[in-house]
């Protein structure tokens, strides 16, 4: 059963309809609050088949208001320069033997994790517990990297990543509801842009098919696409 609030915040919206993007965000403003500060989200149901490797759709974006979470970074990298620098750039968990060793017994609290090249070897290791949790450093969205620094700093700047699911979709944070609403808007419009731009070649057809916004609690909002270049 929706809860009372949810309810509420059904009668603001008309699920049928298309919002260009402004407007969606002054529905999503207008919505009941929730005791907390809701994330937004952005989903995606795209007109791609998921198992077909020539189909998968994944990439980062820097969010250009950052995504309002503080964002936990683990750096694989032994002592050395690269070491130094992640720690510098304030990433809050820094080492080899040692993180490797915590994580093969089960620790996953942080929220990235990077790794240098001469890492991976033994962090592939870790497939079993990164893997799930859409931890394991991957070159493709830049956490496999001698620049330690400078990808500590994009993930704590608001770079978030995106990756389409078994049955198509994508959900990418964008950003808190305390936001201006113009913050959302420049974020949201980012991360169209960017999905649009991982079209995979062979896809034909429609590839998004329906995008909506929402808070962590609310209803979703579906987006007008009319304005976009997808």
């Amino acid at each position: 059963m929706p809860s009372k609030r949810y309810r509420k915040a059904l009668e603001l919206v008309d699920v049928r309809k298309t919002y260009p993007l402004k407007d969606a965000v002054e529905v999503l403003a207008k919505f009941p609050k929730a005791k907390f500060n809701e994330t937004v989200e952005l989903a995606f149901c795209l007109g791609v088949d998921p198992k077909q490797s020539d189909q998968m759709v994944r990439g980062t974006v820097p969010l250009p208001h950052g995504s309002g979470k503080t964002v936990r970074v683990l750096v694989f990298a032994k002592s050395g320069p690269a070491a130094e620098a992640a720690k510098s750039a304030g990433a809050e968990y820094v080492g080899f033997e040692d993180m490797l060793k915590k994580c093969q017994e089960g620790w996953t609290d942080f929220d990235v994790a990077v790794a240098t090249p001469e890492a991976m070897g033994e962090v592939r290791k870790l497939g079993k517990v990164l893997g799930p949790r859409g931890l394991m450093p991957n070159p493709k969205t830049g956490t496999v990297t001698e620049d330690t620094a400078r990808a500590v700093k994009e993930v704590k700047a608001g770079r978030v990543e995106f990756k389409v699911d078994k049955a198509g979709n994508i959900h990418v944070p964008v950003g808190k509801l305390a936001f201006a609403a113009t913050q959302i808007e420049e974020n949201v419009r980012a991360v169209i842009d960017a999905v649009a731009k991982a079209r995979p070649q062979s896809v034909k057809g429609t590839y998004i098919k329906t995008c909506t916004l929402s808070g962590t609690m609310s209803p979703p909002v579906r987006l007008d696409l009319k304005e976009f270049a997808v």
